[in-house]
């Protein structure tokens, strides 16, 4: 079902305000199971707010600022009383934080302390994004019969382990967000933000990264050697890993993202878990990232309409005012919204888009031919332009400047004679060998306008442990819902890294936290009947 603009201004339009007449009650005291107690700001409003459902929101950023005018106050205007609790260790709670792996107990102590007190209604909606959303799936299998409902935003249950991963390391995201959770503290630190990322993006290219934290923060920080020393399946990160929660929860879940959210393959994962256990969920992905401010508006619009809409009625043992599909996507390209049954949408099949000699992308078998060659250089990396980032040009932007890099191959279909709708999981298998046993092998696709601008729609990276031995790395890219119109062309851009993004691969075999030496190595792409690289996309078929 097909979606027009009436309903993105229906989406973002907020229900009016019940009332602006709010009191906000600071610092109360929250007992934690240790004795430890964290501060919260209960928002209501002025006559009334007792027995009003409550949004619990659990955030590691502090209590003001943009939490507070962007979300606690619509909410308490229009039907909730909010409460915005600091996490363990910062902004005045007790105790010291531990990022990820102390919101389950504390989260189950903070509800257990709001359905006793006397200003609890009967109900209780778990509101957020990021970590906000984060803290909901800790406690997600034990919830008690008061939560109604939960909106988890731009966020999965397994949050930085994505980041962490063996086979090629997401540096700058969880790196970046562990020097903010260190500084934000820092007295005048909002007038210094443009110095702290100077510092932060020349701690990145330190070596070894191990005294990265001292470059970016000036001291030792204990999670920013973690995730530079642990990977996803140390015994570090078990407590911050609550996937197997989800397919416990009983409540209704409305499920909010973005196309180039870090969060997105995991935030995915959960709903499929959901949809598979035949729990009631729900799932909306627009074309946003996670932190660019020029999404930030429309994002919070709908997460508040949605916890408006969804939530409170929840709240009420109502059903929402707008019976929807159960997925909700926004297909870029097309610049429109559809409605879906189920994650992936059904009818949409994968089909191999083949790498050719000739620079070409079709999807006919390739001939015989010699491998194409470029010479990587990790001293001189592949720059990460746009795609799935926290920096001001994530998302999509022009990647001519990136594709006339001699170290980025790029393979290119004829103009279509048709639209190709592409919507779902989107993978690659690359026939690569290096003159290094360890590589890193990274796959883009991209949308090519009829003025040759090149334009990234998603991306992903593996690494490869053997890679003097020619075989095929299997690349999962981000997911996607992506119109490719007639005239356009479609890209798939081959290169050996996006750094910052990633991690740069030594090509020595070093642990990426001690490596010091960095070794160029020439890397091959194969594209024959033997070795059939391809892009497989998840095409729309003709009804």
């Amino acid at each position: 079902m097909k979606l027009g603009s009436h309903l993105l201004q229906r989406m973002l339009a907020l229900p009016p305000p019940a009332t602006r007449d709010l009191v906000v009650q600071r610092d109360l005291r929250v007992p934690m199971a240790d004795g430890v107690e964290l501060l919260a700001d209960r928002w209501r409003p002025r006559h009334g707010g007792a027995g009003l459902p409550t949004a619990l929101l659990r955030s590691p950023y502090g209590r003001k600022g943009p939490l507070g005018t962007m979300l606690a106050r619509p909410l308490a205007e229009r039907g909730y009383q909010v409460l915005l609790q600091s996490t363990r260790g910062g902004f005045g709670s007790g105790g010291v934080f531990d990022p990820l792996c102390q919101e389950r107990e504390d989260g189950m102590a903070t509800l257990a302390w709001v359905v006793e007190q006397p200003w609890f209604g009967d109900s209780i909606v778990l509101v957020g994004a990021s970590y906000l959303g984060y803290t909901q799936w800790a406690v997600a299998d034990s919830l008690p019969p008061q939560v109604k409902a939960m909106i988890p935003q731009a966020t999965e249950s397994a949050l930085t382990l994505e980041f962490l991963r063996e086979d090629g390391m997401s540096l700058e995201t969880p790196f970046g967000w562990g020097v903010q959770i260190a500084v934000q503290e820092r007295r005048w630190m909002m007038f210094r933000q443009r110095a702290q990322a100077r510092r932060t993006t020349r701690a990145l290219s330190t070596l070894p990264l191990n005294r990265a934290d001292l470059v970016a923060t000036g001291h030792r920080s204990d999670y920013l050697q973690d995730i530079l020393d642990h990977d996803a399946h140390h015994p570090r990160w078990t407590d911050a890993d609550h996937r197997k929660r989800v397919a416990d929860v009983t409540v209704p879940v409305s499920s909010i993202g973005g196309w180039y959210d870090i969060f997105l393959p995991g935030q995915l994962r959960d709903f499929l878990t959901l949809q598979s256990a035949g729990r009631p969920a729900r799932l909306t992905i627009g074309p946003w990232t996670h932190a660019a401010r020029a999404d930030m508006p429309a994002r919070t619009s709908i997460a508040v309409r949605e916890a408006v809409d969804f939530g409170l009625a929840h709240a009420r043992d109502e059903q929402p005012q707008e019976q929807r599909a159960p997925v909700r996507l926004f297909v870029m390209g097309r610049e429109t919204w559809q409605d879906f049954s189920s994650w992936p949408p059904p009818g949409h099949l994968a089909q191999r888009f083949h790498l050719q000699a000739d620079g070409g992308l079709s999807r006919r078998t390739p001939y015989q031919s010699a491998p194409d060659r470029y010479h990587y250089d990790p001293a001189d990396p592949t720059p990460a332009v746009g795609g799935v980032r926290m920096t001001a040009d994530s998302g999509r932007v022009d990647n001519t400047a990136l594709e006339t890099r001699p170290d980025v191959l790029t393979y290119t279909t004829a103009a279509l004679d048709y639209d190709v709708e592409v919507i779902g999981e989107v993978n690659a298998e690359i026939w690569f060998r290096s003159s290094l046993s360890h590589a890193d092998v990274f796959v883009r696709v991209c949308d090519v306008n009829p003025d040759g601008r090149s334009y990234n729609v998603c991306d992903g990276l593996t690494g490869l442990s053997e890679a003097r031995e020619l075989s095929c790395a299997k690349v999962r890219l981000w997911p996607t819902a992506y119109l490719f119109e007639r005239g356009h062309r479609i890209r798939v851009q081959v290169s050996s890294g996006a750094f910052p993004r990633y991690a740069r691969n030594p090509g020595t075999g070093a642990p990426c936290a001690t490596a010091t030496t960095l070794r160029a190595a020439d890397q091959a792409v194969y594209h024959d009947p033997a070795h059939p690289s391809a892009v497989i996309l998840p095409v729309r078929q003709p009804r």
